[in-house]
């Protein structure tokens, strides 16, 4: 096992699950989702307690689920209220494993580990997501590679340079000097770029033409999410790395929840400050950032099967690595303290 059991992973989208089942492996576990008729989300375990036929193939009666193979009728409760022989009484012990699930920022949250742990309270904080003033949308990948390899893609923006040329990337990003700072359980690796011309994308965004200071902040969260605030002010607004207000300022949002060692769910998406009542803006960029990620699933995934095909070799850490590496460290530590 590679992942963090004890804390909160995103599920699906909140637009993913209404009232008919799907079906979602979080960190190596079959999910159902589905919303009751008063809208909140049933997580339980997708396998009939019965002959274990996944429960999303099944039927909805209400707010119950029946399984499609034998009947056994199961209540958002997780427990069974009618037996295949309906004489029968039902025995207290038939029940499904039920999740804790709580919608925040768009998502749906599952906790996979124990129960009695699950706080709310740690949700990772995806504050620009739900702010006011800020608007949020994005898509979803499902990766053919470790999720861990998608934190370090995002810990170190110096491949926008050669991965995404003909969009974000310039060679002043390779240019800058970066910082790596840990706090706590959190990484954060600052890239500030001044006096710079502005890739397309920002200087349409900020809608002047000029040198800008740009600047690329990504804050690593455990067990697997990485805030990425980045944008352009003009240079001659005084901006800093601690501040910078000025100008247009996003935040790429990235959740990776690992399905298996080998596979991932990737839920992407930025929250921003500037246009936020163009939808038709919106959508557009949401295509244009998902053509952006798809450029890194062929690198994560290319990746993944190179490093099954050379088993004798190992990821080394550069100076640009800093950040994945101390987010990895951390990762590695709290599965640590977890199994002791």
């Amino acid at each position: 096992m590679t992942w963090i059991t004890n804390r909160w992973y995103v599920a699906a989208w909140d637009s993913e699950v209404d009232r008919t089942p799907i079906a979602r492996t979080i960190c190596g576990e079959p999910v159902m989702l589905y919303r009751k008729l008063d809208r909140s989300v049933v997580a339980m375990r997708d396998a009939c307690p019965h002959r274990l036929l996944p429960l999303s193939m099944g039927f909805k009666e209400g707010d119950s689920i029946r399984c499609r193979y034998h009947g056994l009728l199961i209540e958002p409760d997780g427990c069974a209220s009618e037996m295949p022989i309906k004489s029968e009484a039902v025995p207290k012990a038939v029940c499904a494993t039920l999740y804790p699930v709580v919608e925040k920022h768009r998502f749906v949250w599952v906790w996979i580990g124990d129960a009695a742990k699950a706080d709310p309270a740690a949700i990772p904080d995806f504050w620009p997501c739900s702010a006011p003033g800020w608007t949020f949308d994005g898509g979803y990948n499902h990766i053919s590679c470790d999720y861990r390899l998608v934190i370090d893609n995002l810990m170190d923006l110096s491949h926008e340079t050669w991965v995404h040329q003909g969009s974000i990337g310039q060679h002043e990003i390779t240019e800058a000097p970066i910082e790596t700072v840990v706090d706590g359980e959190e990484v954060f690796v600052r890239r500030w770029m001044p006096g710079i011309e502005p890739p397309p994308f920002w200087r349409d965004a900020l809608r002047s033409a000029g040198p800008v200071d740009r600047w690329q902040v990504c804050h690593f969260i455990p067990p697997s999410s990485v805030l990425i605030d980045v944008g352009v002010s003009p240079a001659d607004a005084g901006d800093t790395i601690e501040e910078h207000n000025s100008g247009v300022r996003g935040f790429v949002v990235d959740a990776m929840t690992p399905e298996t060692e080998t596979t991932t769910h990737y839920f992407w998406g930025m929250a921003r400050n500037f246009d936020i009542d163009d939808a038709g803006f919106t959508a557009r960029f949401k295509a244009q950032q998902g053509q952006v990620f798809d450029e890194d699933v062929e690198v994560l995934e290319a990746q993944q099967r190179s490093i099954m095909a050379n088993p004798d070799m190992k990821l080394r850490g550069y100076s640009i690595d800093q950040g994945s590496v101390r987010a990895r460290t951390i990762i590695r530590k709290l599965m640590e303290a977890e199994e002791a």
